[in-house]
């Protein structure tokens, strides 16, 4: 959605700053990573305090921060606060934020599974909405029900060894819905780092995207994405925060 930044009424408007994690070991090495848990990268955490820093010359102050339950989110988010001087704000971690989980898939190399089943298949996999990677076997130790991360959520609202985006779209809109829309309604300024997937499937509901243009949408590591709402949470746009950008009007 093309932002054109209208007459703003901060009475009316509240603004929420969402984050893709920066680069992890996996990203860098190519790999599918889902819910598995690799840490960031030294370029990676270069990237989280280059977005803290930002935000900061910026001017953004933020009411309460969530991230998912995974290493790269929640560690990115606490690099972008301490870069930002917001260190010691309550944060809260959230599994509906994690990644859309890969199944079978998690650890592999993506170029060579395009080698052995082809580029097209791989792609579906990586950007398709509605097609499943392989599943996890129920009885495997990397399958969901066995994470001790997630020892407190019901088996059942757990992924069964694998998602699509529709999925992960259900999910990350409960947490939506559930937590963040109240604080926004309440004039809250919130600060959310998740993941490629969880970020395209809530925009995605967000800014009404079909299903053909959120397959083509990719969103870059670390670099803040700025969400306008109406203060009933009614998305009014969004925008990237680059680092070339002067933000004298920002919230």
């Amino acid at each position: 959605m093309n932002d054109t930044r209208p007459n703003r009424d901060p009475a009316r408007e509240n603004e929420v700053v969402m984050i893709r994690h920066a680069q992890s070991l996996w990203n860098r090495q190519n790999r599918f990573t889902g819910w598995a848990d690799p840490p960031l990268t030294e370029s990676g955490i270069a990237e989280a305090r280059n977005a803290g820093q930002r935000l900061r010359r910026a001017g953004f102050r933020f009411d309460r921060a969530y991230s998912s339950r995974l290493e790269r989110a929640w560690h990115t988010l606490d690099l972008v606060l301490e870069a930002a001087e917001q260190a010691d704000l309550t944060r809260d971690r959230d599994w509906r934020l994690n990644e859309r989980h890969y199944g079978a898939l998690q650890g592999r190399d993506k170029a060579k599974m395009a080698q052995h089943v082809g580029e097209a298949q791989v792609n579906r996999w990586r950007r398709g909405y509605a097609d499943l990677p392989p599943a996890l076997a129920a009885a495997d130790p990397r399958h969901p029900a066995f994470d001790p991360r997630h020892a407190d959520v019901p088996a059942d609202r757990l992924p069964p060894g694998r998602e699509n985006l529709a999925m992960t779209r259900d999910r990350v809109l409960g947490f939506w819905t559930e937590r963040a829309l109240p604080r926004i309604a309440r004039g809250e300024r919130l600060l959310v780092s998740a993941h490629g997937n969880s970020l395209r499937a809530l925009i995605m509901a967000l800014d009404g995207m079909t299903v053909t243009e959120v397959e083509r949408f990719e969103i870059p590591t670390a670099m803040p994405i700025v969400y306008r709402f109406d203060r009933s949470g009614r998305p009014l746009g969004w925008r990237y925060l680059p680092a070339e950008e002067t933000l004298t009007d920002a919230a």
